[in-house]
């Protein structure tokens, strides 16, 4: 089906989605490299191998009976923030700016991983304002004797 999402872009398509992330791998089941954007191919290997020891450290952390393993999962590191996202076919990771919105890159991640396994395409809006365009924020007004 044309428009169809590939294993081998959906690292490059997670990438024009978000301008926070700065790199992003595909990895599948069996913990190889599918897909990774404009990264070189020594940078993109030592990444998908870092996003499945990832993982595999997560499912070795103990938890509760019943719980199953996390399906994503955030990770601070100096300079940015890695999050990634699981499915029983791939492992989507993303390496983001410190700062990015958690919840929003985890929809990312998790609606990429939805396109490449046939749902709809993510559908995106441009905006033609600049920055400005947009008026000052606000600034409040101190009181003296406050402070």
């Amino acid at each position: 089906m044309p428009g169809t999402l590939t294993p081998e872009r959906t690292a490059a398509r997670l990438c024009e989605l978000s301008t926070d992330a700065r790199a992003a791998v595909l990895v599948d089941a069996a913990g190889s490299l599918a897909g990774a954007g404009d990264l070189d191919p020594e940078r993109a290997r030592a990444l998908g191998e870092l996003a499945v020891k990832l993982f595999e450290a997560v499912d070795r952390a103990p938890r509760a009976d019943g719980v199953e393993p996390p399906e994503q999962v955030e990770a601070q590191v100096e300079g940015g923030v890695v999050y990634a996202t699981r499915n029983p076919r791939w492992t989507l990771a993303v390496v983001a700016r410190r700062g990015t919105l958690s919840s929003l890159m985890l929809t990312d991640l998790r609606s990429v991983l939805a396109e490449l396994e046939g749902g709809p395409e993510i559908r995106t809006s441009v905006s033609t304002a600049t920055a400005e365009d947009l008026p000052d924020p606000p600034v409040p007004e101190l009181d003296p004797e406050q402070a």
